[in-house]
């Protein structure tokens, strides 16, 4: 199998533009700071990791997540559409995550990449109902066609479908997003 990438879905992190659920208890600007810090996480375990890192980005320029970010990974534009065509255009075989879970770690990737050798398909669910990671060794269109992106049926939704196509994915431990108030209450670290 091709050395597996690990692909990253960010936003610059700019006031207004990120997290906006949580500004009423953070404002614009806290709200993008706190993006930046869990973005700065995420991107920490993945080159911690060993992985290949893309980062796929929208919302700004490249050279704005360069001068932010780095330049020791591939910056590629995530391109029009919704979530699932957006997911969809990330070549085989990758992993995907974003980059709003604080539990993220080197050693999750890692188990991730590992599950792909014996498995088509891994994901990591997330407490809200969503996951917050899926690999996959070939194409997966399936998962991400007319899919109710952000509710809390996206993970078992995706159990139905690989399972009538019979695939068994890899799952990986729960872990949390940050993406309201009430869930920034579990890491007062972040605050």
């Amino acid at each position: 199998m091709e050395a597996v990438r690990l692909v990253i879905f960010a936003r610059l992190p700019q006031p207004g533009m990120v997290k906006t659920r949580l500004i009423p208890a953070l404002g614009e600007t806290g709200a993008a700071e706190l993006y930046r810090r869990l973005l700065d996480h995420t991107l920490a375990e993945a080159r911690a990791s060993g992985l290949p890192v893309e980062l796929r980005v929208t919302g700004g320029e490249i050279a704005d997540f360069r001068q932010i970010f780095g330049d020791d990974f591939d910056l590629v534009e995530q391109g029009e559409g919704d979530l699932g065509e957006r997911l969809d255009r990330v070549p085989t075989p990758a992993i995907i995550i974003g980059s709003d879970c604080p539990g993220i770690s080197a050693p999750v990737l890692r188990a991730a990449a590992d599950a792909l050798v014996e498995r088509s398909v891994v994901l990591g669910p997330a407490t809200d109902g969503g996951y917050y990671l899926i690999g996959h060794r070939e194409p997966v269109s399936f998962l991400f066609e007319n899919m109710a992106w952000s509710t809390p049926s996206v993970f078992a939704e995706t159990l139905v479908r690989l399972a009538a196509r019979g695939i068994g994915p890899a799952i990986l431990p729960e872990l949390a997003d940050i993406d309201t108030p009430e869930d920034l209450a579990s890491w007062p670290e972040l605050q």
